[in-house]
């Protein structure tokens, strides 16, 4: 059987602890690899120091074998800091070691070293778990009573406006309402349930101007707009009364205490409404600025005659002056000169170097939330690497934040927002202060080059990307190196979210914004079989897949704000809504799918294979990128199966998807099957 004298074939996710939990410092884990049966080799973990400098090596045991393969195992005391390690096995006179790169000979980079971190826990729940991400204002309107009222108030120029909810959006979206609120998706729970949602992550639901409210004038209160308003009167603003100052019918709404406590009732409600059927409720956590409009600031005057006090742009004397950093040449009342992130006055940064009370009130506000009677499942954390003045800052801030919220509800997931600008995120990860990150980079980036050739913006073409398979594993392996396992398998794996082009719409290859072509060109020749494979791939891949509202019904649309078109209820796309429910089904039968171990299997132009396996199941992926259909053999010995049959379970292509049984031989650990044009197949074996 020289086939498999290729390689060895194991992986971080192979180790075993002999204690049944994620280690804590002091256990001992049973590191493992697996070696093509019957070879003449030696094998060794080596565990390096934090820094990296100082290595350690432990020899490894042949203890096991099977039909494939041979088992070297140790058992290791782990320490009390994270660490590295890799495996290094010795054939003949050949020296290679293993790390997340795969097998390799010559100089080992330690970058792609599997990392460990005793000590470490992240929610079961989340790890692969189904979420399903709501941008409230579009999902659907459950209570008509709290909708925005047109010209209720300005914002930034503009003035607030209600919109039908069939009407197309305009650039300026920050100031235009559908109606969408929380009574609208508890309304809806049913159906996320039968969709196979496990988690929802709401964007931001606390009291803001904006459609987004990623500028949130009052943390401790949900949006009465989302919620309930009880109490409404005022009036709105005139043509001749276009000041903020008029805007009494706005005040009443979203400062009257009785409008306030009803919604974050009703808010408790929607959590205990979505734990009864099963499913997690995140919230938005927007901590490195706030809003103009913030009663800290209050920029408007809302608050003047609420009983809060003085706002910092009207007073240097007001308490909350040092939650801000001011710049010189400002001067007051209605001090302008702050720094506002990224330049934005609407999105004051908030100063935690000057303020602890600022640095309390935020950890306040983090345990509030997640502790009863609201009892959310976590934190999705915006622009987190961004918070603060200084790196020394930002760290100690999210430790503390860590903290604070697992003390207060030790089951809750910490998931930040990073984008590869700001590098590695594993500083974050192993020292304990983020659970997990949004995936940008080892997932969404990635597929969305090889699938479509532009990138998750729909700004920018480069066709020789779209079907390079070499360059999409070289990505993921270099980008998911970053990830210590725990943090990998509960990563959110997003095709589409609130800040970027709907896949549907990136699957045309073409370029352009709401503002430069219109919604309509969004929605020109899509391909439905990529969106398909692509949702393959999300489902099988590792990881938290996340369905951003509306992906399943066919929504289309640009880059911010196009791609928060209102749900088409009444006019969802049948085809891809029963293609998530039917691979949601099949993840569900299949938890090797949210736990197991990965392997690339073979990669070409134009087309990817990779296996998924654990000790009781084994799962084939295969996507064709390409406009013809693909003839491959597939080495599924990497992945343990050398004989007997392949069940098909799912493919895509032609317009249409399948579930059956079609059974495939496997011949010395190889499977021949063809694959349609931009299609997938899903095969199953036990």
């Amino acid at each position: 059987m020289s086939f498999f004298n290729k390689a060895a074939v194991f992986s971080d996710e192979t180790l075993q602890f002999v204690n049944p939990y994620d280690p804590k410092p002091g256990d001992c884990v049973r590191f493992r690899l697996r070696v093509a049966k019957d070879t003449e080799c030696s094998a060794a973990l080596h565990i390096m120091s934090a820094c990296d400098y100082q290595v350690e090596s432990y020899p490894m045991r042949k203890t096991e074998r099977d039909d494939l393969f041979d088992y070297f195992t140790v058992d290791v005391q782990v320490f009390s800091e994270p660490f590295r390690y890799y495996y290094g096995l010795k054939l003949e006179e050949e020296i290679y070691y293993y790390n997340k790169l795969g097998l390799r000979s010559g100089e080992i980079n330690p970058h792609y070293n599997f990392r460990l971190v005793p000590g470490l826990r992240v929610p079961a729940w989340a790890r692969g778990a189904v979420m399903y991400q709501i941008f409230v204002d579009r999902f659907y309107n459950g209570d008509s009573s709290n909708d925005v009222v047109s010209h209720e108030y300005s914002y930034l120029g503009k003035t607030a406006m209600a919109l039908d909810w069939s009407a197309d959006l305009a650039v300026g979206d920050f100031c235009n309402f559908y109606g969408g609120d929380l009574q609208g998706i508890m309304d809806k729970m049913g159906y996320l349930k039968n969709l196979g949602v496990e988690v929802i992550y709401l964007n931001p639901i606390f009291v803001s101007p904006s459609s987004h409210k990623y500028d949130i004038q009052d943390y401790d209160y949900i949006d009465p707009h989302f919620g309930i308003i009880k109490n409404d009167g005022g009036e709105v603003l005139r043509f001749e009364k276009v000041h903020n100052k008029y805007a009494t019918k706005y005040v009443q709404r979203t400062t009257d205490n009785e409008n306030l406590e009803a919604s974050n009732a009703l808010f408790a409600e929607l959590v205990k409404l979505a734990h009864s059927h099963g499913i997690k409720v995140i919230l938005d956590g927007v901590f490195n600025h706030c809003g103009c409009f913030n009663k800290w600031m209050d920029a408007a005057g809302f608050y003047k005659n609420s009983g809060e006090p003085v706002g910092a742009y009207y007073s240097e004397s007001s308490p909350y002056h040092n939650f801000f950093l001011w710049h010189k040449g400002g001067k007051w009342p209605e001090n302008d000169f702050y720094d506002g992130w990224w330049g934005n006055k609407n999105h004051p940064k908030l100063n935690f170097e000057t303020s602890p009370e600022l640095f309390d009130y935020i950890l306040e506000i983090g345990k509030k939330w997640v502790s009863p009677p609201y009892n959310a499942d976590g934190w999705r954390l915006d622009v987190a690497a961004d918070l603060g003045q200084s790196p020394e800052m930002n760290h100690r801030f999210w430790r503390a934040f860590h903290d604070a919220v697992k003390e207060a509800n030790p089951n809750a997931i910490i998931l930040a927002e990073h984008y590869g600008n700001h590098g590695d995120p594993s500083a974050w990860l192993d020292s304990r202060e983020w659970d997990t990150i949004m995936n940008y980079d080892a997932f969404m980036e990635p597929i969305t080059w090889f699938l479509t050739g532009v990138n998750k913006h729909s700004e920018e073409s480069r066709p020789h990307l779209r079907g390079d398979a070499m360059a999409f594993e070289g990505a993921m392996r270099h980008n998911m190196a970053m990830l210590n396992i725990h943090a990998l398998q509960s990563s959110m794996n997003q095709l589409s979210n609130h800040d970027h082009s709907r896949f549907l719409t990136r699957t045309n290859g073409a370029t352009g914004r709401l503002h430069t072509v219109g919604p309509r060109a969004a929605e020109r020749d899509t391909n439905k079989n990529v969106m398909m494979a692509a949702v393959v791939f999300q489902m099988t891949w590792p990881g938290s897949p996340t369905i951003y509202y509306g992906d399943e019904a066919g929504l289309h649309g640009w880059t911010d704000p196009d791609e928060r078109r209102p749900f088409p209820w009444g006019k969802e796309d049948p085809l891809l809504m029963d293609l998530h429910r039917a691979i949601i089904r099949l993840r569900r039968e299949y938890p090797v799918l949210r736990h197991g171990s990965v392997e690339f299997l073979w990669t070409n132009f134009d087309f990817l294979s990779y296996g998924r396996w654990d000790g009781k199941q084994k799962v084939v992926v295969a996507i064709n990128s390409s406009s013809r259909p693909m003839e491959v053999t597939l080495p599924v010995w990497k992945i343990g199966i050398s004989g007997g049959y392949l069940t098909e379970r799912f493919a895509t292509g032609g317009d249409a998807f399948r579930e059956t049984s079609r059974r495939y031989f496997v011949s010395l650990g190889e499977v021949k099957l063809i694959v349609p044009i931009h299609g997938s197949i899903v095969l199953t074996g036990e």
